[in-house]
Protein backbone atom coordinates (compact mmCIF):
# COMPACT_ATOMS: atom_id res chain seq x y z
CA UNK A 1 0.00 0.00 0.00
CA UNK A 2 1.67 3.34 -0.93
CA UNK A 3 -0.73 6.00 -0.35
CA UNK A 4 -2.88 5.71 2.93
CA UNK A 5 -6.56 5.11 3.14
CA UNK A 6 -8.83 7.55 4.92
CA UNK A 7 -9.95 4.66 6.84
CA UNK A 8 -9.40 1.37 7.85
CA UNK A 9 -10.97 -1.91 9.75
CA UNK A 10 -9.06 -3.48 12.34
CA UNK A 11 -9.96 -7.57 13.39
CA UNK A 12 -9.34 -7.81 17.30
CA UNK A 13 -10.37 -10.73 19.89
CA UNK A 14 -13.68 -10.88 17.82
CA UNK A 15 -14.35 -7.84 17.17
CA UNK A 16 -14.56 -5.49 14.69
CA UNK A 17 -13.31 -1.56 14.65
CA UNK A 18 -13.17 0.85 12.29
CA UNK A 19 -11.00 4.33 12.41
CA UNK A 20 -9.13 6.71 9.92
CA UNK A 21 -4.98 7.44 9.99
CA UNK A 22 -3.98 10.89 11.59
CA UNK A 23 -2.10 11.57 8.44
CA UNK A 24 -1.82 15.39 8.91
CA UNK A 25 -0.39 15.11 12.72
CA UNK A 26 1.48 11.83 11.98
CA UNK A 27 2.08 11.65 8.11
CA UNK A 28 5.80 9.78 8.42
CA UNK A 29 3.99 7.08 11.31
CA UNK A 30 1.24 6.62 8.86
CA UNK A 31 3.12 6.08 5.95
CA UNK A 32 5.64 3.70 7.61
CA UNK A 33 2.83 1.44 9.11
CA UNK A 34 1.12 1.37 5.58
CA UNK A 35 3.90 -0.28 4.35
CA UNK A 36 3.35 -2.88 6.43
CA UNK A 37 -0.24 -3.05 5.71
CA UNK A 38 -2.00 -5.90 5.88
CA UNK A 39 -0.70 -5.79 9.54
CA UNK A 40 -0.83 -8.49 11.85
CA UNK A 41 0.24 -9.01 15.48
CA UNK A 42 -0.53 -9.99 18.70
CA UNK A 43 -2.51 -8.12 21.61
CA UNK A 44 -0.93 -8.26 25.19
CA UNK A 45 -1.89 -6.00 28.39
CA UNK A 46 0.32 -3.43 29.35
CA UNK A 47 2.09 -4.04 32.63
CA UNK A 48 2.09 -0.29 34.00
CA UNK A 49 0.22 1.96 31.46
CA UNK A 50 -3.23 1.68 32.77
CA UNK A 51 -5.99 0.09 30.72
CA UNK A 52 -4.31 -0.73 27.07
CA UNK A 53 -3.15 -3.13 25.49
CA UNK A 54 -0.34 -3.70 23.12
CA UNK A 55 1.46 -5.11 20.68
CA UNK A 56 5.42 -5.46 21.58
CA UNK A 57 7.76 -5.25 18.85
CA UNK A 58 11.41 -5.38 20.44
CA UNK A 59 13.77 -3.69 18.26
CA UNK A 60 11.39 -2.93 15.02
CA UNK A 61 12.55 0.07 13.53
CA UNK A 62 9.64 2.21 11.75
CA UNK A 63 12.38 4.85 10.98
CA UNK A 64 9.79 7.21 12.28
CA UNK A 65 11.03 9.52 15.65
CA UNK A 66 8.16 11.80 17.23
CA UNK A 67 5.18 13.12 16.27
CA UNK A 68 1.80 14.00 17.25
CA UNK A 69 3.13 12.20 19.94
CA UNK A 70 1.27 11.80 23.99
CA UNK A 71 1.90 9.91 27.31
CA UNK A 72 -1.91 10.08 27.37
CA UNK A 73 -4.02 8.58 24.48
CA UNK A 74 -7.84 8.87 24.51
CA UNK A 75 -9.59 5.48 24.24
CA UNK A 76 -10.10 4.21 20.96
CA UNK A 77 -6.52 6.17 19.94
CA UNK A 78 -3.63 3.65 18.84
CA UNK A 79 -0.03 5.12 19.29
CA UNK A 80 3.20 3.94 18.08
CA UNK A 81 6.62 4.03 20.67
CA UNK A 82 9.43 4.10 17.89
CA UNK A 83 11.90 2.80 20.84
CA UNK A 84 14.62 3.81 22.23
CA UNK A 85 14.86 3.47 25.86
CA UNK A 86 12.26 1.07 25.83
CA UNK A 87 11.08 -1.65 23.08
CA UNK A 88 9.17 -0.11 20.34
CA UNK A 89 5.41 -1.27 20.41
CA UNK A 90 2.12 -0.42 19.14
CA UNK A 91 -0.37 0.60 21.71
CA UNK A 92 -4.65 1.06 21.96
CA UNK A 93 -6.14 2.84 24.73
CA UNK A 94 -9.23 1.62 26.13
CA UNK A 95 -9.80 3.71 29.55
CA UNK A 96 -7.36 5.80 30.94
CA UNK A 97 -3.31 5.33 30.12
CA UNK A 98 -0.28 6.83 31.62
CA UNK A 99 1.79 5.42 28.87
CA UNK A 100 5.49 4.20 30.70
CA UNK A 101 7.43 0.87 30.64
CA UNK A 102 9.88 -0.20 33.85
CA UNK A 103 12.06 2.71 32.26
CA UNK A 104 9.42 5.47 32.91
CA UNK A 105 7.00 7.34 31.50
CA UNK A 106 7.06 7.03 27.41
CA UNK A 107 5.75 8.94 24.92
CA UNK A 108 4.13 7.18 21.14
CA UNK A 109 2.86 8.89 18.22
CA UNK A 110 -0.66 8.98 17.75
CA UNK A 111 -1.49 7.98 14.20
CA UNK A 112 -4.96 5.71 14.46
CA UNK A 113 -7.83 7.04 15.93
CA UNK A 114 -10.67 4.37 16.00
CA UNK A 115 -14.46 5.23 15.49
CA UNK A 116 -16.72 2.37 14.89
CA UNK A 117 -16.83 -0.32 17.41
CA UNK A 118 -15.90 1.40 20.82
CA UNK A 119 -18.85 0.79 22.60
CA UNK A 120 -16.37 -3.16 22.49
CA UNK A 121 -12.98 -1.37 23.74
CA UNK A 122 -13.40 -2.00 27.29
CA UNK A 123 -14.32 -6.20 26.89
CA UNK A 124 -11.51 -6.48 24.07
CA UNK A 125 -9.59 -4.77 26.85
CA UNK A 126 -10.59 -7.36 30.02
CA UNK A 127 -10.72 -10.23 27.04
CA UNK A 128 -6.75 -9.83 26.82
CA UNK A 129 -6.34 -9.17 30.39
CA UNK A 130 -8.46 -11.87 31.55
CA UNK A 131 -8.23 -14.44 28.52
CA UNK A 132 -4.56 -13.83 27.31
CA UNK A 133 -3.03 -12.92 23.93
CA UNK A 134 -5.96 -11.94 21.25
CA UNK A 135 -5.05 -11.43 17.38
CA UNK A 136 -5.33 -8.58 15.77
CA UNK A 137 -5.28 -7.13 12.05
CA UNK A 138 -5.37 -3.75 10.55
CA UNK A 139 -6.66 -3.78 6.95
CA UNK A 140 -7.75 -1.01 4.57
CA UNK A 141 -11.31 0.13 5.00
Amino acid sequence: MSTPSSSLVIHAGGFVFTGHFETARAPQTVAAFCRQMPYLGQLVHVRWSGEGVWIPLGETDFGVGYENHTSHPAPGHIILYPGGISETEILLAYGGVAFSSKMGQLAGNHFITLTGGLENLATLGNKVLWEGAQSIRFEEG
